[in-house]
């Protein structure tokens, strides 16, 4: 099922997200639906709180960037899925890394972040095996994405003030449902009728 994703400034992007109890039995039909919202929404990355759902959950299928045959990172994700449950970052190394980064809950503005290019995350995976594992590159950056998302951060807030206040018009716009997207989303602010 596709689950309507939230756009920005719906309180559920701002705050930290609660951690998953074991015995939550729609668990694994939620992490099917997320799946099929983010194939949906065209995006490699979604956390629950972009479904409305404070949980430290998030998922990632980075395939999309190893279409790329011609970048020898994108090819290193071509294979890349994987679950986190009650994520906990160790550890963010490497060098500064610039990237022009999008977010499904806020459609339309792509902006440059640094990230480190390595982590360290401990979490546990869709059948509850706990993990601690490195990644670098995409799938460092998309972790890291979607891993803000449960701590209740969102790649806006990584920008400059004066970045900031250009675009406030337009994530004012967003939270209103005034953006043209292709997928299902559920907006914050009621949208004004002309």
């Amino acid at each position: 099922m596709i689950l309507p994703i939230t756009a920005y400034g719906d309180p559920v992007l701002k705050k930290c997200a609660e951690e998953v109890s074991r015995d939550n039995p729609d668990l694994q039909a939620l992490i099917d639906n997320m799946f099929e919202t983010m194939y949906a929404a065209k995006g490699v990355g979604l956390a629950a709180p972009q479904v409305g759902l404070g949980m430290r959950l998030f998922i990632v299928d980075a395939s999309p960037f190893g279409e790329d045959e011609e970048d020898p990172e994108a090819l290193k994700v071509k294979d890349f899925k994987e679950v986190f449950i009650n994520a906990e970052m160790v550890e963010e190394t490497g060098s500064p890394w610039v990237f022009r980064e999008g977010c499904l809950s806020i459609p339309t503005i792509r902006e440059d972040v640094t990230r480190k290019d390595r982590i360290r995350i401990r979490y546990f995976d869709r059948d509850w095996n706990e993990k601690e594992a490195e990644f670098d590159g995409y799938a460092a950056r998309i972790i890291q994405h979607e891993y803000d998302h449960i701590e209740g951060i969102l790649f806006t807030d990584k920008l400059k003030p004066l970045k900031k206040r250009f675009l406030k018009k337009k994530l004012s716009d967003i939270s209103k449902g005034i953006v043209d997207v292709d997928y299902k989303m559920k907006f914050p602010v009621p949208k004004v009728r002309r």
